[in-house]
């Protein structure tokens, strides 16, 4: 289809007249909408419920929304058939809080619980469709009453009777519902809210797309509650990407790779839905497209894939105040992207419409203008494209200030080191960026540490066999003071932050990433907390203290591992290690 054609199809539809390929912007009902025109083998209707976040003493937007969706999937059902309505869930269904459900316990979160699950179980099947429902970073928080994810996993799929954690529908001829489920809270390495999809599942999803071939016209739609890293839909800096929760797989630099290269490789992958964040659907880049217009930036490589963000149902759980579930409705010509208002008595309205040009191809069109306030700053995260303003130059140059200035909360600049790690400043801090997709992976120095100073890069290998160890007393590294420098492409570099006061050195970290895992899993802080009652418990005991607030003044924490460069363990308390008041 041309892009006269593709015009005249997006007028047609914003003055709610029929198309030849059966789309249709409908407000029936209640502001319910439907799929018109002649119905073929492909046709479907799908709701998709982002975080639920189920509190039992605040259910009226949840029985407003459901109300909403009943009369759209009613007069779907009517029209397409009862096998090609379905609803979806992307998970995190109980509130992460206490909400007076447990009078043995006043102190349990909601989420994860046993009462959690059967009590969205309950909701979820009200709709009158049949339901899919995966896990996402809070529904295996049921910590005082599990002690393990493995029991809290089973108990979530005994009540939604889910046979595996991930789930594949066949919801029209070759179209597929396929759903990725995290599986990992109390067993995470770092923040227990990074979505994590186990290796069996990602094994069995990469088998999948390999067995329905775009080729042979297969289409599929995939769910997961975190996007995939490289999905280019808008995000929070301020909460996922510093805590490293952001994508899916997030600290696990391989296998977060990992969905976004499946995509591109597999074209089947029509469209992939995901929430966590949030955020409405009112902003344009709530939906990112596999191609975007030239004047606009570099090509994306999404390979065939929408990606869609999906909003909140209930006000409370709402980060900018929007209250909105998704619709999707396709046929064997494309499929629209929707929003379903539940403020607005469920009106449906289209939010952007994707043609198939043939099997591996299609074309995507926003239905409407971005209608979010302030959108072009409000929950942003600066990205970088190649060769946009902020880029500096630094891979082949032996010595290169950064920043000429000292940075302010305004300052934009980011490089590519040698080893292709991607290093940025943004809103005052530092941030790595992947190196292939360029989105958003953590924190490397806080905003607090870079105020006021400036970064530069300098290359550290070249010399590298002139240190002489023996001054520091190490024995042991004789003949490795020229490790991996033996690699033609080797160039080892120092990145440095500094001012009149001095300069700091931003080591990498084990795995040559540079962002800072530093939040650690819940289990692991809980437990951290505990030891720090004590301490104080302690303190009001023997120290001369009157009060607790004043024994809390008297505790401090220390976490290695690593505090100095020196390869002799002779203090654990050396000049400039962090130490972490209360």
């Amino acid at each position: 289809m041309n892009e006269a054609n593709q015009r005249a199809l997006l007028e047609a539809r914003l003055a709610n007249r029929p198309h030849a390929n059966g789309f249709t912007q409908v407000n029936g009902i209640n502001g319910s909408g439907a799929l018109n025109g002649e119905k073929d083998s492909q046709s479907f209707l799908v709701g998709i419920l982002g975080d639920l976040h189920i509190d039992p003493r605040k259910m009226e937007d949840y029985s407003i929304g459901r109300q909403h969706w009943i009369n759209i999937f009613d007069e779907a059902k009517s029209t397409l058939g009862e096998d090609k309505v379905g609803l979806v869930s992307l998970g995190d269904l109980g509130e992460s809080k206490n909400c007076d459900h447990n009078p043995d316990n006043p102190f349990e979160l909601f989420a994860g619980t046993t009462q959690c699950h059967a009590m969205a179980a309950d909701y979820l099947n009200s709709f009158g469709v049949p339901y899919e429902v995966i896990g996402g970073n809070h529904d295996l928080e049921g910590i005082d009453e599990f002690d393990t994810d493995a029991k809290n996993l089973r108990r979530f799929l005994k009540l939604h009777n889910k046979p595996t954690p991930q789930f594949c529908r066949e919801i029209a001829e070759k179209t597929l519902l396929v759903g990725l489920c995290s599986t990992i809270f109390r067993e995470a390495k770092y923040t227990s809210h990074e979505v994590i999809i186990d290796d069996e599942q990602i094994k069995w999803f990469e088998e999948l797309l390999k067995s329905k071939p775009a080729d042979d016209g297969w289409r599929i739609f995939v769910f997961s509650h975190a996007p995939p890293n490289g999905s280019g839909i808008r995000i929070i800096q301020e909460n996922h990407v510093v805590n490293g929760c952001c994508w899916l797989n997030h600290s696990d630099e391989k296998n977060c790779r990992k969905f976004i290269e499946l995509v591109r490789e597999h074209r089947c992958v029509k469209g992939w839905f995901s929430g966590h964040f949030h955020l409405g659907q009112d902003y344009q880049d709530s939906i990112t497209f596999p191609t975007i217009d030239p004047s606009e930036g570099p090509y994306p490589n999404r390979g065939s894939c929408v990606f869609a963000q999906t909003s909140v149902m209930r006000a409370g759980t709402s980060r900018d105040g929007r209250q909105q579930s998704r619709l999707l409705r396709g046929n064997k010509d494309g499929f629209e992207v929707c929003t379903v208002d539940h403020q607005n008595g469920g009106k449906v309205r289209v939010d952007a419409t994707i043609t198939y040009r043939d099997k591996t191809h299609e074309v995507g069109v926003y239905a409407h203008e971005d209608e979010a306030y302030d959108h072009d700053n409000y929950f942003k995260v600066y990205q970088p494209q190649v060769n946009d303003h902020g880029y500096i130059c630094a891979d082949d140059e032996e010595e290169c200030l950064l920043t000429p200035e000292p940075i302010t909360k305004e300052t934009v600049a980011w490089w590519r080191l040698a080893c292709g790690r991607v290093l940025g400043v943004v809103n005052g801090m530092m941030l790595e960026f992947d190196k292939s997709t360029l989105a958003p992976l953590g924190l490397v120095v806080s905003a607090d540490e870079l105020a006021g100073k400036q970064v530069a890069i300098m290359d550290s290998g070249l010399e590298e066999c002139m240190i002489n160890f023996e001054e520091d007393e190490e024995e042991g590294m004789e003949g490795a003071d020229c490790a991996d420098t033996s690699k033609e492409d080797y160039r080892e570099q120092a990145v440095l932050v500094f001012n009149d006061e001095g300069v700091t050195i931003i080591q990498p970290n084990e795995d040559g990433s540079y962002w800072r895992k530093i939040v650690r899993n819940k289990i692991a802080r809980m437990k951290e907390k505990r030891r720090e009652k004590a301490a104080i418990e302690f303190a009001k005991s023997y120290l001369p203290v009157r009060s607790e607030d004043e024994a809390k003044e008297k505790i401090v924490s220390t976490w290695g591992p690593y505090t100095t460069t020196s390869g002799v363990a002779k203090t654990t308390n050396p000049a400039g290690v962090v130490v972490y008041k209360n």
